[in-house]
Parts: C-alpha cells; structure tokens; sequence
C-alpha cells in the first residue's frame, strides 16, 4: 500500500503557491528523493487548503507532473509517483533502436540509404554564396527556396515558413497551437513522435482507423461529435502502412469535415521520395489547412530542412513561438535545397533512388508470398506485417538478430503488425529474413494468408 504524503509537510516546502511553483518544486523533491516513488500525493481540496489556494491550482500542477510521466492516477484512487525523471523526452521514439549487440539485420528504422541519396557538395556550395549569408534578419523563409518550391506546391496557401526539419515543423506545430487536454483526432496507426509530441503537449489522442486509402470518413464524422481541435494525418505514402490518400477518398474526407471548423495538420514526411501525388484537404479549406513537406529523407537528413504552408494568421503564431529558439533555418540549407529542386542531375538521382527502393521493397514482398504471405502492392521505405502477437514477432525476430519495429510505438489502437524496413535490407539476407518474419507471424499461412492493414 503506497504511504500518503503529509500535505502540512508538502505545504511548508511551496514556498510559491502558482501552477508552476508548486509543480516545480514537487518535482524537484521527487528528483531529490525527498519523496520517494510509490508515494501517493495529498488529495488536491487538502493541498488546496493548507495552501490557500483553489483546488483548480494544484489540480492543474499535478496535471503537468502527469504530462512529464512523473505522477500517475486520478479521481478517488488518489495520485501517486511514479517516476523521477522531470525531464520530458519521446518515449516511444527513445526506444527504437535499443535492440543489444546481437542485431545482423536492423529493419527498425525506415531511413534513407545514403548511397542513393544526392551529393550535396555543389548544392551547398550554392547555399554559401546566399547575398543574405550571415544576416540576422528572422525571415520565415528564404525567397530562392519559395520560388524553387511553389510551382509543385499541393496548396494553394498564404504563408510559408522553412524549418529544422518535419518534426520540428509538427512539434512547432503542437506546442503552438494545443492547450493540455484539447482532442486531436490523429490516423492509426501514425508516426511514433507524432504520438510523443501529443503526449508532451497534454493532448487527448482521438485514433482514426484507417485503410489502404487513407483515412475512413465514417469514422471521422463520429470523432467530430467530441469536439476536436486539430485532425492529423498523413497526406500520401503513410510511415508505418506505405497507404496512400487517393484523389476519391480525400474528396470524401472534405465532405465529412464540412460542417466543422477544426483545424487540419497534414504531415508529408517522406515528401518527393513517395510514388504518389499529394490530395491534399488544403485544396477545400486553405483557410485551416497546414501542409508539411519534409526534404530530408528524398535530398538528406543533414539538411534539416522542411516547409509548412498555411494561413498567414496561424504560421505567424508559430514564428512567434519559435522566437524563443532557432527563430530561422539556415540559409545556406534552405538555398542548398532551392539549387537541388532546379539540378537535372539532383532529380535524376531521386527518381532513381524512388526505382530502387521500390525494386527492394518488392523483392521482400515476393520471397513472402513464395512463403505463403501475401502483401499489397505499396510504397515507402517499409512493409507492414500482420501478426498475431506482437511480443512474440519481437522475441522471434530477435533470436535471429533481426529488429523490427512492433506496431504498439506508432498505434493506438487497432490490429497487432510489425514494420520492416526496407530501404537497407541486404539483397543476401533476403532469404533468411523472409524466412524469419513468416515465423514472426505466428499466423499458419498454408492457404495464403493476405494483410488487411
């Protein structure tokens, strides 16, 4: 039975009584261990009490503690520590990758493979000789990558803003424009940081199943009726299921969103590496559409480089916020990829680099079906496979020195799945990997088992 807290005790330490006094120095008691993990906390009309303040103020520092995986629990069971760690980090993303020394075979990360990725030595070269190189003006972009961009731009929108990349654009995203325990309406599965950055920010994750043309429209109009703020998705080749949005079904999507104000978030993180053309809902509501395209997986990670489109009243709300950081992307970057949109030989290099992924993609997918596991047609950097337990995929894949990622780091709910990367398989291993993963299902697939992911 966890020992309760004396809140005379607590209260003779909280020497301010704010929101953030009393959480903070909580907190700094938890990581002292002054109070020790398994304690459970004073009842909040207690605290509340003893401190002269209204309950809404400790029950509202408590709900950051929550957020920062500190304390747990609620309601008549009490909150209680359950953690000393107060510094917020991605939880689910932290994790991918700590597979131990015995891995032959990582699959866990869908990355791009470097050799088929352009050579950016004339392309920042071109970048170095920017006429605004050095110039602390905080520009949201700089006008040779805008000029580079818009003609192909799925959007018709009012403001542009270069940033360090997708998920610094998401996260600028979510810390701007979220408020703790606002609803968010995200596909699932989704991107694994898309779902640490939710949680970061305190939001309530509402999961939209999806099928291999996006989105369900049916499911959409029913999480509406909870009163959403902000609808995430992935806009064409998906992360974690290689869908893609067809033309049909985004037009479907606006029809279930027309009666609503919320607020749209699409996230193109594989951008120019994907086989499909963006439909993006920007087309219908530009007015509450902001559109991400990250360049880093087609053009390079050590670009750091992505863009977001929308209105120009809600990108200027984002700049504001990120005045207290990096306030702009480099130029040198930004010109880099404005000189690489306009190189023949720089989009050569990418359809090239499309044709080979999908060529190693497909070889997978081929020794599966001569085992029995038959896999849709699509695209990406990865293959999403059913399985029947995820934990058991895992610790069969790992006795072989094989990582995947499992589906519970990028899912809320839905079916049990694993995700192997494709972009870097070993054409030798082929064989052995497809042997494993069949095993991994747990499934008997001697009639020809087919995904329905």
């Amino acid at each position: 039975m966890a020992v309760l807290l004396d809140p005379d005790w607590l209260a003779q330490r909280l020497s301010s009584v704010s929101v953030k006094g009393i959480a903070s120095t909580t907190a700094n008691l938890i990581r002292e261990g002054q109070i020790a993990i398994g304690t459970q906390l004073p009842a909040v009309r207690t605290l509340a009490e003893k401190l002269g303040v209204s309950p809404a103020t400790v029950s509202a520092a408590w709900s950051q503690l929550k957020r920062q995986k500190v304390i747990a629990g609620k309601g008549r069971g009490g909150v209680w520590v359950c953690g000393n760690n107060v510094t917020p980090g991605p939880v689910r993303f932290e994790t991918i990758g700590n597979y131990g020394d015995n891995v032959k075979a990582n699959l866990a990360m869908a990355v791009p493979d470097p050799a088929l990725l352009p050579d950016l030595s004339e392309a920042l070269l071109k970048g170095a000789k920017s006429p605004a190189l050095n110039s602390y003006r905080r520009e949201p972009i700089a006008p040779p990558l805008l000029e580079a961009i818009k003609p192909g731009w799925p959007v018709d929108s009012g403001s542009f803003m270069a940033t360090n990349g997708g998920f610094e654009a998401m996260n600028l995203i979510v810390q701007t424009l979220l408020s703790p325990g606002d609803r968010v309406i995200i596909e699932d599965p989704t991107a694994t940081r898309l779902l640490d950055m939710l949680d970061n920010a305190g939001a309530e994750i509402l999961p939209l199943p999806c099928d291999e043309e996006g989105p369900q429209p049916d499911a959409l109009r029913l999480l509406l009726n909870k009163k959403p703020v902000m609808f995430i998705h992935q806009p064409r080749t998906h992360s974690a299921t290689g869908n893609t949005v067809s033309k049909a079904r985004s037009a479907a999507l606006s029809q279930a969103l027309i009666h609503s104000s919320i607020l749209i978030v699409e996230d193109d993180g594989i951008g120019e590496l994907s086989c499909h053309a963006v439909w993006s809902l920007g087309r219908y509501y530009p007015e509450r559409t902001l559109y991400v395209r990250s360049y880093s997986k087609a053009y390079g990670p050590d670009l750091r480089l992505a863009v977001i489109s929308g209105p120009a009243s809600l990108l200027k709300r984002i700049q504001s916020w990120r005045q207290f950081g990096a306030s702009w992307t480099s130029r040198i970057l930004q010109e880099a990829v404005a000189w690489m949109l306009h190189d023949p030989a720089t989009q050569q290099q990418l359809q090239l680099a499309r044709k080979t992924y999908a060529q190693r993609r497909q070889l997978l997918i081929e020794a599966l079906a001569r085992r029995g596991l038959h896999l849709p047609q699509r695209d990406g950097l990865s293959v999403c496979i059913p399985v029947a337990s995820e934990q058991f995929a895992m610790i069969t894949l790992a006795a072989r020195g094989i990582a995947a990622l499992p589906g519970e780091r990028c899912r809320s709910a839905g079916s049990q799945f694993i995700r192997v990367s494709t972009s870097l398989i070993p054409p030798q291993q082929i064989a052995s990997i497809a042997d494993a993963l069949v095993l991994a299902t747990g499934m008997d697939l001697a009639a020809g088992a087919k995904s329905d992911i």
